[in-house]
């Protein structure tokens, strides 16, 4: 028991001691051992290192979860220890949308089938979203919270230790300067010793731990490169999966502009103009079991030929010609035309065509 009481008046007298010495610093009455500028660069270091790995960290979150609400449920679950219900991200729910209402149009109505296509395409696309986020909170987000939360814990703790240590090593040095006494000189001046060697120690301890964070510098460069293939992979997936639904999609009807739509009068008697989607080649041009040869040799004869409309088409002005589907019209190549069109004829009617909505007849 007497044990214990010398030893908490020690603790205290100690506490108190660097309370007083801390507080002579701050008014200026008392001096400062200054920290090396090596040390106190590497100081500098690992708080920039923490702060920009915060910020980083925050941001490469936000852009893999949008959603605030989200992102707060699987930080309680992560707390809470709990797995995060899966859920369908928004790639995967335009699809399921996709491919009900074009389940619900109709699988063999040509509107159905594109829907349908699209959303299966969508869906691959989520899955790809979450293959690339999967990897990325591994590969990248964990390693950055790691050293967060254990290395730059462990750094702050020794430089606080350092800095007790500098307060008994500046206290120490006060208590030298005002002891008059011989023998409390000589006290003073073990102390002086005893808490410079203690100073000293703390000081390599936390150089070397400082020094490590150009080791984590290098780890999380590596975690870097492999956050840009990740990513690179997704985007280049998702290229992949929009090309084939584009090559898909080039056999339905290219063109969205309808004449019955391009102007609508509003209370104020303004109208509103539906703009035509421009569309690449490779989706105006026919698929291979349309009759792509019979196409050509109409060119080529410049004669006419029956053809069987497969869809509705509104013309887009007055040089086309509005088509309803299972019709029978006439058509015909006309020298400087485009390769995508036709000049289909219906009784006195005339106007160009597309030959996406077409199929020769013999």
């Amino acid at each position: 028991m007497d044990f214990n009481v010398k030893r908490l008046a020690a603790d205290a007298g100690t506490l108190f001691s660097r309370a007083v010495q801390f507080t002579e610093e701050k008014l200026g009455q008392a001096e400062k051992t200054e920290l090396d500028a090596h040390l106190e660069n590497l100081l500098c270091r690992a708080e920039c290192t923490k702060q920009n790995t915060e910020r980083i960290m925050k941001q490469t979150e936000v852009l893999l979860q949008p959603n605030p609400n989200v992102r707060i449920e699987e930080f309680l679950y992560e707390k809470l220890e709990k797995k995060v219900p899966t859920r369908m991200n928004n790639h995967e729910l335009l699809g399921q949308s996709m491919i009900e209402s074009g389940t619900e149009f109709g699988p063999g109505t040509a509107y159905g089938n594109a829907l349908i296509k699209c959303g299966e395409t969508e869906k691959q696309i989520g899955g790809a979203e979450r293959e690339f986020i999967q990897s990325s909170a591994i590969n990248f987000l964990t390693p950055f919270r790691n050293f967060l939360e254990g290395d730059f814990k462990t750094i702050l703790k020794e430089r606080k230790l350092l800095q007790v240590k500098r307060l008994d090593l500046d206290a120490a040095k006060t208590r030298l300067k005002k002891a008059r006494v011989p023998d409390a000189r000589a006290v003073a001046e073990q102390d002086l010793r005893m808490t410079q060697s203690e100073f000293d120690r703390q000081a390599e301890i936390t150089r070397l731990l400082l020094e490590g964070v150009s080791s984590t510098h290098a780890h999380h460069l590596r975690c870097l490169t492999d956050f840009v293939e990740a990513q690179t992979t997704y985007y280049a997936q998702s290229y992949q999966y929009m090309v084939d639904l584009q090559k898909q999609l080039g056999s339905f009807p290219s063109t969205f502009s309808s004449n019955n739509n391009q102007s609508s009068s509003s209370s104020g008697g303004a109208s509103i103009s539906i703009p035509t989607i421009p569309l690449s080649a490779s989706m105006l041009s026919p698929s291979p079991g349309r009759g792509l040869s019979g196409f050509s040799e109409l060119r080529i004869s410049s004669g006419s030929r029956k053809a069987r409309v497969l869809y509705d088409y509104d013309a887009a002005g007055s040089s086309e010609l509005s088509l309803l589907a299972d019709e029978v019209i006439m058509v015909s190549s006309v020298p400087g035309m485009d390769s995508d069109w036709l000049l289909g004829e219906r009784g006195t009617q005339k106007g160009k065509v597309p030959i996406t909505y077409l199929e020769l007849l013999n």
